[in-house]
């Protein structure tokens, strides 16, 4: 069963065939029936909106369908009960969950907020942070966003660019003179013109990181298209949607296209073009590149405020979540590194809220002192 009709059946949409289904689904077990009612619970006390679907489709067959007890299947299990539990996290970031034991603390550790340092084209450096505003002839910022002047046209003059610089713990929002709207993730960096020329090729680097692009269409600037280019790659655009994440530490690219069109070319494999659905990833090391269907729900959930993780290695998941709460991460047996799960979790949670939700597997335990996390 699809997770929107869990939904679809709180909000009293459910058409008759769909009410036949879920009504099948919710007599099948007590299971089906604990689950729907702690997602009812959660859904009355703070019904945010946010696309869970995919967090449903990961666990779905795995709270119908026995498991071998194999040594492999044991992390699938694990993986599962952590995923039931982040579930609550996004429906109420204030949930209580009872029988967990604490994770050992010693820290000051901040949820990331919006903060940013722009690079002006006389090299000075202006610190954007929530709560403070900033305003230039040609830009404005509330501390959450950055805003370039649309009006502003750059013909006949000499373009100048921009950095925007968001640290580990940071993320931020830009539009540019174009239009085109960027969403940067933790630890990512991006230079851009100041003003576009219409009719002329309009560029941005994206120095390293994750950056999400809503692009203006090239039939607003008299058929220019939109090129993006990072360490080793670049990205023709004519009018899209896409995610970018070239972090420095990663020797990996990943472009997901969500909707429109792109070409993604290199230096080490000709160039392939990217129907909505599918990724290039780029292999520095390997000198390859290969298209595949992902799933976008996963690859842009930051952008929405998320985490999802599908059968994600452990080291992945605590690199991701290193970036974001700013802290080192340390494996005390490198097999833990390796270990599967799968889960939605809340970015606006605590990270002890979020390190409890592994910790409920029983498979991995947690030591934090002041910015650092051993994994144990």
């Amino acid at each position: 069963m699809e997770f929107k009709l869990i939904i679809k059946k709180l909000n009293n949409n459910l058409s008759e065939e769909e009410a036949i289904i879920f009504s099948k689904w919710y007599q099948e077990s007590d299971t089906h029936r604990t689950y729907f009612e702690n997602v009812k619970a959660n859904h009355q006390n703070n019904p945010i909106d946010v696309n869970v679907e995919k967090g449903w489709n990961a666990i779905a067959t795995k709270i119908d369908t026995p498991v071998e007890r194999k040594a492999y299947w044991k992390y699938a299990i694990a993986a599962s009960i952590a995923l039931l539990i982040s579930l609550t996290y996004v429906f109420n970031t204030n949930t209580d969950i009872q029988g967990l034991e604490p994770t050992l603390v010693e820290h000051n550790i901040s949820i990331g907020i919006n903060k940013a340092t722009l690079t002006l084209e006389d090299g000075s450096n202006i610190n954007l942070i929530k709560g403070e505003t900033y305003t230039a002839d040609n830009l404005k910022s509330n501390g959450e966003q950055l805003i370039y002047n649309a009006e502003q046209n750059a013909f006949n003059r000499e373009i100048a660019f921009n950095f925007l610089t968001v640290p580990r713990g940071g993320e931020f929002f830009v539009k540019l003179q174009d239009g085109t709207q960027v969403w940067l993730n933790a630890d990512s960096q991006i230079k851009y013109p100041v003003t576009f020329v219409d009719g002329a090729a309009r560029q941005v680097e994206l120095i390293y990181g994750e950056a999400y692009f809503d692009v203006s269409p090239s039939t607003a600037h008299k058929g220019s298209h939109f090129m993006v280019k990072t360490m080793s790659q670049n990205i023709e655009v004519i009018g899209t949607e896409f995610n970018v994440k070239a972090y420095k530490d990663e020797g990996i690219i990943y472009s997901t296209l969500v909707e429109g069109k792109v070409s993604v070319g290199s230096n080490l494999s000709n160039n392939k073009d990217l129907e909505p659905g599918e990724q290039s990833i780029l292999n520095l090391q390997k000198n390859s590149m290969e298209v595949i269907t992902t799933d976008i729900t996963t690859d842009t959930a930051w952008k929405n405020g998320l985490f999802i993780f599908d059968k994600e290695p452990l080291k992945n998941i605590m690199t991701s979540l290193s970036r974001w709460y700013d802290v080192s991460i340390s494996f005390e047996d490198k097999k833990m590194e390796n270990i599967i799960f799968s889960g939605v979790l809340n970015r606006s949670n605590n990270i002890n809220d979020l390190l409890d939700s592994f910790k409920e597997t029983n498979e991995v335990g947690f030591t934090i002192k002041n910015n650092n996390i051993l994994v144990h």
